[in-house]
């Protein structure tokens, strides 16, 4: 499974699964799909429109508006993914519907540059090659990037949560048990995904950084000392507990 590493607002680096081809491809399905459905039922109204004010419009009105209406489908279809992804955090309708988005392949929000070079190299991507240049190079790639992807340094990445919190928040039947950091209750459900994507992480990797640099941010917002003797690995999992004791508490 590839992965790149996104850094959070908390300044911790957490790998995300790179998109494969077919969540591409569905992707694509879901944008095409949304985006005839809206063009046609807009088509649809303006027909009706005309057809109810006709007697007002001369012989040369109509087919006027059907090339102004062509002209703007072009140009929407055209400028659509660019303009999307560059508003929209990297995501399309279907990239948003499919949980994956655009990422700089170091795992930044791409620049404004980057985004208009992938979506420059869609020429060859799905029209010079009809979409095999697209297809081949996602399914061949490390980091299943598209022709534009590789040129731009760019990749998709799923951003669904790697963590079920139903995993993470287990329930203690221990009324006796209590936690040794109070302040726990401070945090919140997305702040313990994140303790326990690096607690995982560390597991599969062994990166010790990450789990130090982890701990002092929990440290430091909670203004907590660690305790002599216990490791910031254990730390990590001290407040899970806690956490997770707090939670279950609190649905009594």
């Amino acid at each position: 499974m590839q992965t790149v590493k996104i850094r959070t607002s908390q300044n911790i680096d957490i790998d995300y699964e790179v998109a494969g081809l077919g969540d591409r491809i569905l992707a694509r399905i879901v944008d095409t799909g949304v985006f005839m459905g809206l063009f046609y039922a807009l088509y649809i109204i303006v027909i009706f429109f005309f057809l109810s004010e006709f007697q007002h419009l001369d012989g040369k009105s109509v087919p006027t508006i059907i090339i102004v209406l062509g002209v703007v489908y072009s140009l929407v279809s055209i400028f659509y993914d660019l303009i999307a992804e560059v508003f929209f955090n990297g995501q399309t309708i279907g990239k948003y519907a499919l949980k994956i988005r655009v990422v700089n392949i170091n795992g930044a929000r791409p620049t404004l540059g980057q985004f208009l070079l992938r979506w420059v190299f869609r020429l060859v991507d799905f029209i010079l090659t009809a979409g095999i240049g697209a297809v081949i190079s996602v399914a061949v790639s490390e980091k299943k990037q598209r022709i534009g992807d590789i040129v731009a340094g760019t990749t998709v990445v799923k951003t669904t949560p790697k963590t079920n919190l139903n995993e993470l928040f287990f329930n203690y039947q221990d009324e006796d048990y209590e936690p040794m950091f109070s302040g726990v209750s401070e945090l919140k459900d997305s702040d313990m995904t994140l303790v326990y994507e690096v607690i995982t992480n560390f597991k599969a990797t062994g990166n010790s950084s990450l789990v130090y640099n982890m701990a002092m941010q929990v440290k430091n917002h909670l203004g907590i000392e660690i305790p002599v003797g216990m490791n910031e690995y254990d730390f990590l999992q001290a407040v899970v507990k806690d956490y997770s004791h707090v939670v279950s508490r609190q649905g009594v």
